[in-house]
């Protein structure tokens, strides 16, 4: 069980614990109701105390902030996982793509939700599953995963401040010129389809920076970043460019060299660990065939 701890310093004697566990333990009002939950939820002392008891210098303050179950809905299924970090509170992992995040219909066991499961199980974690950077199914690369409902709230703030930066690498049909830019539309669903995303003036707001690293083969290779986290964002951004990504069936044609997937990888995630604040910097390789489809011509991809 994840128990964060801190002794109280004379500056903060007199102040009432709720306060502390706000201001200086940074827990949400929910987290603290959860806390004040469980017969030791939060101890001064190593004693059961109320949120309203007022500290004195030198005591110490925990309170416990782990999940209590697993979800029941995702059974645990050995597979493969490439962990890239893992802490205490977070665990980055490098997802293939096709594989999805989420069991769903058709999809009960081969999720990377069912495989993180079996990880926890096997190093005797309870957690639930809180992904904070979530990945389309088809998308391959860095995914942080939160291990207790605190961290989760923590690194969503980060998201939605700037503070979790990310970095993309796409593979997009045609030339993308000019060679920098933003992109910057608004998005909403797509009127009678439950998948699809479009640019309309409905939509909201989403901006997208974007650089081409390397072009070949009527196609080019392109680094971006967002601003912004709406549902597709990136393909429907470089769809509305006139570059949909090569092998996206949705916002442009499927490639027999992508199946169940299209050239999108998320290569760069960066953010602060959610209960220290240091610096977390992870990148991860596009996958090779991003490469290869820059030198391929048009017969070559006819299968």
């Amino acid at each position: 069980m994840r128990r964060l701890t801190m002794t109280i310093l004379p500056a903060q004697e007199g102040k009432d614990v709720n306060t502390l566990l706000r201001k200086e333990l940074a827990l949400s009002g929910a987290s603290v109701r959860r806390a004040k939950q469980r017969p030791e939820g939060i101890l001064l002392d190593g004693q059961p105390v109320f949120t309203t008891a007022r500290v004195q210098a030198g005591q110490v303050l925990s309170v416990e902030v782990g999940d209590l179950a697993c979800n029941e809905d995702i059974p645990p299924v050995d597979g493969p996982l490439d962990i890239c970090y893992e802490d205490e509170d977070v665990v980055v992992v490098n997802k293939a793509g096709g594989v999805p995040v989420h069991p769903s219909q058709g999809h009960h066991g081969d999720t990377l939700a069912n495989v993180l499961m079996a990880h926890y199980a096997r190093i005797g974690l309870t957690a639930a599953f809180h992904p904070v950077n979530r990945l389309d199914r088809g998308t391959s690369g860095l995914m942080a995963v939160a291990k207790h409902a605190h961290a989760h709230e923590l690194l969503q703030r980060q998201l939605q401040r700037g503070d979790l930066r990310r970095r993309y690498v796409a593979v997009c049909e045609g030339i993308v010129t000019p060679e920098t830019g933003v992109v910057e539309q608004p998005i909403c669903r797509e009127p009678g389809s439950v998948l699809r995303r479009q640019v309309s003036p409905e939509g909201a707001f989403a901006r997208t920076h974007y650089e081409v690293l390397q072009t070949g083969g009527g196609r080019s290779l392109v680094s971006l970043t967002l601003d912004t986290g709406r549902t597709h964002q990136i393909r429907v951004h470089m769809a509305y460019l006139g570059h949909p990504l090569t092998g996206d069936f949705l916002y442009g044609r499927e490639h027999p060299d992508l199946p169940d997937r299209f050239a999108l990888h998320s290569a760069e995630l960066t953010f602060f660990q959610p209960i220290t604040g240091e610096p977390v910097t992870l990148r991860a390789a596009e996958p090779p065939v991003f490469h290869s489809l820059l030198n391929q011509t048009e017969e070559e991809e006819i299968p």
